[in-house]
């Protein structure tokens, strides 16, 4: 390994697309980065790297990958470009053929960037990108990370990868197998973001849920064990599949202080035919059982459900069962995505494909339901008193924080309860139910 000072003062400039799974894993890259000499700057500075960590979700995710490496190459034709991520994993033949592009790496791949770099600067200046990805097949190390958000919250990642294999989906290509850290590994992560002065952690992963597979150890397991970890406040789940979200962890969750009613449940169709095509794991009756004994154990609880329209397969009478279904759960709001042709995936063989232009307007209805929803959820608090956790001051001054379930609320810039938890009385909502205003009470 090159010494950190044969890079003498240099500086790299982080950019991330998709989940907070890849915010937290390029939080891990830039740290390791530094601990090398190389210092993270922000765009308007002059980075000598550009580390790229893409997403490929959807064709518009490769689309917006490749357009910030064009972009970047064209605004800093001196620096050396890294592409990592999804997008790089699945087709890094078309990533190293882009302009400026120095490395290219899997996502089993991202710690080791710098090792990367290093071995590109000993070798010298040559034509083309230097790739490292490993077969999807052969992925099986998991890689530890955990970053810090914008606001006060922590991403801590727990899992990678599923084995699910969705008809709709590339993420199983992309991240390969389903595995994860150990509940010992995690804890003590958990109790350095404690140390930092952490309040609130996010436990995120491909399959969160999916925790401990091929171990004696279970996602509920490592909750509990979180939860004894003093000096977080605050847990919350970032997304279970509604097959793993046992009554038992509903249970320890509505009983527990540290873990919050907040709950996001992946749905993707209200229609059963369309569920099956898509070869989800569940069926409407037990995604119903699931959000309805939520809302019984904990009336409060903030419930979010992700949602995808015009799939190979929705004919309109199936988008209506589905239409029909979501406004009849009572949920906090809609993640409405709108169907992408994957290539690879086992949905192109579907018959019946919908149209761009019902696809959106499909897409409008869901959004409207999804603001209804959110309205009515956010009207039910207007007056009561909730805890905050007051995020930093913004760039304007003004201040704001998450409510216990997940409401966003604006108070007066007390820069002195940055990071603390406080009670706030509610006394406004915005009209579409975004955001709220409040006041810190005593």
């Amino acid at each position: 390994m090159i010494d950190k000072n044969t890079f003498g003062s240099r500086t790299a400039l982080f950019h991330t697309f998709g989940c907070k799974l890849n915010f937290a894993e390029t939080s891990t890259v830039a740290r390791i980065f530094a601990s090398r000499g190389i210092q993270r700057v922000h765009e308007g500075d002059t980075p000598d790297y550009i580390v790229i960590n893409s997403c490929s979700v959807t064709e518009v995710a490769d689309k917006k990958c490749r357009q910030a490496v064009r972009s970047f190459a064209r605004r800093y034709p001196h620096a050396r470009i890294i592409v990592t991520g999804c997008y790089a994993q699945l087709k890094p033949d078309e990533v190293e053929t882009l302009p400026g592009v120095a490395v290219v790496a899997g996502t089993d791949r991202k710690l080791e960037l710098a090792d990367y770099l290093d071995r590109v600067l000993a070798e010298g200046e040559e034509d083309g990108a230097s790739t490292f990805v490993t077969p999807t097949k052969e992925i099986r190390k998991f890689s530890p990370s955990c970053s810090r958000g914008d606001r006060t919250r922590y991403f801590l990642k727990v899992q990678d990868g599923c084995d699910y294999f969705c008809s709709y989906c590339t993420i199983p290509f992309a991240r390969g197998r389903s595995r994860s850290g150990s509940i010992a590994e995690i804890v003590a992560q958990a109790r350095d973001v404690a140390a930092e002065g952490g309040k609130e952690i996010v436990i995120t992963g491909v399959n969160t849920g999916d925790f401990g597979k091929g171990t004696d150890e279970t996602f509920l397991d490592l909750c509990r064990e979180l939860d004894k970890v003093e000096g977080i406040e605050r847990y919350r789940i970032s997304s279970i599949e509604p097959n793993l979200l046992t009554d038992e962890l509903i249970d320890f969750v509505a009983s527990s202080r540290r873990f919050m009613p907040h709950f996001h449940i992946p749905l993707q169709s209200g229609s059963d035919d369309v569920l099956k095509l898509m070869r989800r794991r569940y069926d409407t009756a037990l995604f119903r059982e699931k959000i309805e004994y939520v809302r019984r154990v904990m009336p409060d609880a903030f419930i979010g459900v992700d949602l995808i329209v015009g799939a190979r397969g929705e004919t309109i009478e199936r988008f209506e069962e589905s239409r029909a279904f979501v406004d009849s759960l009572p949920i906090s709001r809609l993640h409405v995505f709108t169907y992408s042709e994957r290539p690879g995936t086992r949905a192109l063989e579907i018959e019946h494909e919908v149209s761009q232009e019902e696809k959106h307007r499909r897409t409008r209805i869901m959004l409207a339901i999804s603001e209804r929803k959110l309205r009515e959820f956010t009207e039910r608090f207007v007056g009561t008193v909730r805890p905050i956790l007051a995020e930093h001051p913004r760039h304007d001054g003004s201040m704001a924080g998450f409510t216990d379930n997940y409401l966003r609320i604006n108070i007066a810039p007390q820069p002195e309860l940055s990071n603390t938890i406080c009670p706030v009385r509610i006394t406004s909502m915005h009209p579409e139910g975004e955001e709220s205003e409040g006041e810190v009470v005593g």
